[in-house]
């Protein structure tokens, strides 16, 4: 069912889609870009109604959790380590944050979850298959 429980589970990276030139659009640094390429990112949901746990666990260990409920500011946390303020809303079944510079939304599609971040114009999409 198409309802609020539908993200909870755990997601391993499966592909993407304008990684390249999406990085370079939001400077993210070369060091960063190069880690998250390809990256095997295990992205875990915990999903509790409208509260939030997103955590992305990179390979060698490091990982970064963003908490939030849906319609409330929260601090969250940017690919390149940078902490800001988003409200978190949710549209048509999908997530969305405006980032600081990128718009964000994810959503589960055929049992994969799907993100997309667009910055002027560069879409970058990354789909992750449902592991746990």
């Amino acid at each position: 069912p198409e309802g609020t429980m539908a993200f909870a589970g755990k997601y391993e990276f499966e592909g993407d889609e304008n990684y390249d030139a999406f990085v370079q659009k939001i400077g993210l640094p070369s060091d960063k870009a190069e880690m998250g390429r390809n990256c095997k990112i295990v992205t875990e949901v915990v999903q509790n109604g409208n509260d939030f746990t997103w955590t992305q666990h990179f390979p060698g260990g490091h990982t970064t959790t963003n908490t939030f409920t849906v319609g409330k500011e929260a601090e969250m946390e940017t690919m390149g380590g940078k902490k800001f303020k988003a409200t978190v809303k949710m549209e048509d079944g999908k997530l969305v944050a405006d980032f600081p510079n990128y718009r964000h939304t994810a959503e589960i599609s055929g049992g994969k979850l799907v993100e997309i971040s667009t910055s002027s114009g560069v879409v970058y999409k990354r789909t992750s298959k449902k592991i746990a």
